[in-house]
């Protein structure tokens, strides 16, 4: 297993952006397909927009890809041809409507500044991309665009960035989208292997089928596990008043963000420090992975859980996995996911979007870190006829001033930074600790059976 880390900052100067110019025309036989989810709904207020940045192992060649996103993204995909329109002037309810779409209007080629790409290729990429978070997206036609930086770095001969808004679907269901639409990099006459299914097989707060109750003893054990149900729900409740990332992936976190913490402050006082942070859950079966083949997964299926990351020194780097996977079972036994998801329901639904939305910023600002984790094809693809040398997933329009997500793609794991540069100026060296504390987890675990945990949680 390899490890390799992005970062995303605000850059310090605007880069020049080219763009076609051709218009796009409304179908004239377009018809309402659907509501948008109450997730959905929230997400658009919000303008959060997700940024899929791959490298590839060729040159781009752009009628090549261009062909790929008009005949296989845009035919598997309704939500690539559809635009977002009100039933009314009153109703805040969107819909989404099929309409026609020129593919020239969603891509870009920017000139780049000739001097910053030949001083630092990857800086030039990191700011590009950064920059793509200040810029508005043209709601005339659908919410996404690829720009293409057709620059050498080390780890691509070229590079995609596909941005999109939220609102068009979660992480997972483009990475669906990706696996349906690809082939096999190792054998092209088939589509990319399916990533390994966890142990887990229903949502994180599905309860495991008990045997029949033969005795008193299994009676108690029956109602005792409902009571540890209950109970967590009422803890859990109670703190967010005040799918699921790997447990392995929690604690290397911890570990990179407590070495830089100590690093940083000079502080050797191992006091109980705490970060509030939000932890994405894809509330999906783990099942329908397996299905994309028949079914791409659409629209946003995503909860979230209160998580603290206590900063501290341990001598056994095992135990910020241990201290992990202890607190993230215990989230797991509960249904905190599941009261998050009917509350952004119940708030959308009678509240209206604008309000859930900000009552979920205002809930948002009261934490510091956002993370999470996304699986990815289990071994390099090829989409729209270019080869992927890795992939790497972030996403802007959240108020917290760290936000990070794990993407596995093949054999690596790869952590993507997005920070307030105010916040965290030396945002390079928290991508170093990451990587430090990955290889101290790795050496002390061991590489197969630490590969296992990732895979298999």
């Amino acid at each position: 297993m390899e490890v390799t880390a992005n970062v995303a900052s605000p850059p310090s100067r605007p880069l020049s952006v080219r763009r076609a110019s051709a218009e796009m025309e409304r179908a004239d036989n377009s018809t309402a397909e659907e509501p948008m989810s109450p997730t959905g709904r929230i997400l658009e207020e919000m303008g959060v927009c997700i940024v899929v940045v791959m490298g590839l192992d060729s040159p781009v060649n752009l009628p090549v890809f261009r062909s790929g996103i008009e005949t296989e993204l845009i035919t598997r995909s309704s939500r690539f041809r559809s635009v977002q329109i009100m039933d009314g002037p009153e109703d805040d309810k969107p819909q989404w409507v099929q309409t026609a779409v020129n593919v020239d209007d969603h891509i870009i080629v920017p000139r780049l500044d000739p001097a910053a790409v030949a001083s630092n290729p990857e800086k030039a990429v990191e700011d590009y991309v950064a920059m793509l978070s200040t810029l508005p997206m043209d709601r005339g036609r659908p919410l996404w665009e690829f720009h293409f930086l057709d620059l050498k770095t080390s780890g691509a001969t070229s590079t995609v960035v596909l941005r999109l808004h939220h609102s068009i679907g979660d992480a997972m269901s483009i990475m669906t989208l990706f696996m349906a639409s690809a082939r096999s990099t190792a054998d092209p006459t088939r589509l990319p292997a399916m990533p390994p299914p966890p142990r887990r097989t229903g949502a994180i707060y599905q309860q495991r089928t008990r045997p029949p109750l033969s005795s008193s003893s299994d009676y108690l054990a029956w109602v005792w596990s409902y009571f540890v149900l209950a109970w967590h729900t009422l803890v859990d409740v109670a703190l967010l008043a005040a799918t699921t990332i790997n447990d392995v992936l929690v604690g290397v976190t911890s570990a990179a963000l407590s070495q830089y913490y100590f690093r940083k402050s000079g502080d050797t006082n191992t006091k109980r420090i705490c970060l509030r942070s939000i932890l994405l859950v894809n509330t999906r079966p783990v099942s329908s992975r397996q299905t994309y083949v028949t079914k791409v997964e659409r629209g946003n299926r995503l909860s979230s859980l209160i998580y603290p990351f206590h900063i501290a020194l341990h001598n056994d780097p095992l135990e910020y996995v241990r201290k992990a996977k202890r607190s993230m079972h215990r989230k797991k036994s509960s249904l905190e996911v599941k009261f998050v998801q009917v509350v952004v329901e119940f708030l959308v639904k009678y509240f209206g979007a604008k309000t859930g939305a900000f009552i979920f910023r205002l809930f948002a600002t009261r934490t510091s870190m956002l993370l999470s984790n996304v699986v990815g094809p289990s071994e390099h693809i090829t989409l729209c006829g270019h080869p992927i040398s890795f992939m790497a997933i972030t996403t802007c329009g959240q108020p917290q001033a760290l936000i990070m997500h794990f993407l596995n793609y093949g054999s690596t794991i790869r952590v993507t930074l997005a920070v307030d540069d105010a916040q965290f100026p030396d945002c390079h060296k928290l991508l170093d600790d990451f990587d430090d504390s990955i290889r101290l987890i790795k050496n002390a675990a061991g590489l197969k059976k630490l590969t296992t945990l990732i895979q298999n949680d």
